[in-house]
């Protein structure tokens, strides 16, 4: 199957090199793609090294279109680079921890003024329709399937603000804070609120954007009280994977 794989995914070059250069950029963005799905739903923990020789096995490519992907990655703080000894999923510092859940607060705020001002009556109600699914899956959905959904409702909400940047930068932020829990979480849960998603989208229907600010506010916080940011947490996460591992 592997064999098959490399051969599809072998470009057919031409004189200038372009159909080289499309199918060696399509097979990068996989590759960022898969791991980065992989360290949001926490199959790649923080401090895990990454395997370059595999992934360009895997993918069919040589190791530098892999070191290519990879450094998208590390640019986007997901992965970090450390100095004779590779690549490694990023383990945010206690302060970049701090930064990213700040960061997050105001644009989340800023993100609801523009929804309340531009979401059409269609946009809400299949919002509204998220958070029934949600419900079901957190009764009725396995493991994966809860932490796949975890910050799908913040990232289809943002894109209802009708602003891409403002978008991709919550997206950026939501995964780099899934390594945060991934490190300092402290008091454990398969969700992110779907009662509280619920109350935000009927304040947003009711034009009331104070109240679905504070809603927001609550929901975050409920989220960052998970979290135990103080030295020796991060660590005692990652002893505690490996003894997960290996017994």
């Amino acid at each position: 199957m592997k064999k098959m794989r490399r051969q599809s995914l072998k470009p057919s070059t031409t004189a200038n090199g372009t159909a080289d250069t499309v199918d060696n950029d399509d097979v990068s963005e996989r590759i960022r793609n898969t791991l980065a799905a992989a360290i949001g739903e926490g199959a790649l923990k923080p401090g895990t090294k990454i395997l370059e020789e595999a992934i360009a096995e895997h993918f069919g490519v040589s190791r530098t279109v892999v070191r290519g992907a990879l450094g998208v990655l590390e640019s986007d703080h997901l992965l970090e680079r450390k100095r004779n000894r590779g690549t490694f999923v990023a383990e945010p510092s206690i302060e970049q921890a701090k930064n990213l859940f700040e960061a997050r607060r105001k644009l989340e705020r800023m993100l609801l003024e523009l929804v309340i001002l531009r979401a059409t009556t269609d946009q809400l109600d299949a919002l509204q329709k998220l958070t029934d699914e949600e419900e079901h899956i957190h009764h009725h959905g396995d493991e994966k399937s809860k932490t796949v959904l975890s910050g799908k409702f913040h990232i289809v909400l943002a894109d209802l603000a009708g602003n891409p940047v403002l978008t991709e930068m919550l997206s950026k932020i939501v995964a780099r804070l899934s390594l945060v829990m991934s490190l300092y979480e402290e008091d454990r849960k398969d969700d992110c609120g779907a009662d509280h998603h619920r109350m935000i989208v009927t304040a947003l229907k009711a034009k009331d954007l104070s109240k679905a600010q504070d809603l927001m506010d609550h929901h975050l916080a409920d989220i960052e009280g998970r979290v135990r940011l103080t030295e020796g947490q991060g660590d005692r996460h990652t002893f505690m994977a490996v003894l997960e591992n290996f017994s």
